[in-house]
């Protein structure tokens, strides 16, 4: 009775470690979103790319949009 009980508790603290709030997925992604962004533009600058660097603009901001989406739902609790 008492391994059932350790293995489900176990397996139930794993389950949460792996859980991550959905609003604080949005911000790490959009973060992330963000400094991909920057390099692409970056690149785009670099290698006198104007395409690169429109892409690596719009991503930039699509990273921010989907940070500020994160902190919305952190506040209204989601």
């Amino acid at each position: 009775m008492r391994t059932v009980v350790l293995s489900v508790r176990a397996e139930l603290l794993t389950q949460r470690r792996n859980t991550m709030k959905s609003s604080a997925k949005d911000q790490a992604e959009g973060k992330f979103h963000q400094a991909k962004g920057k390099i692409k533009e970056m690149a785009g600058k670099i290698t006198d790319n104007p395409k690169l660097e429109a892409k690596g603009k719009s991503e930039k901001i699509a990273g921010k949009v989907q940070e500020k989406i994160g902190q919305v739902k952190k506040v209204l609790g989601k």
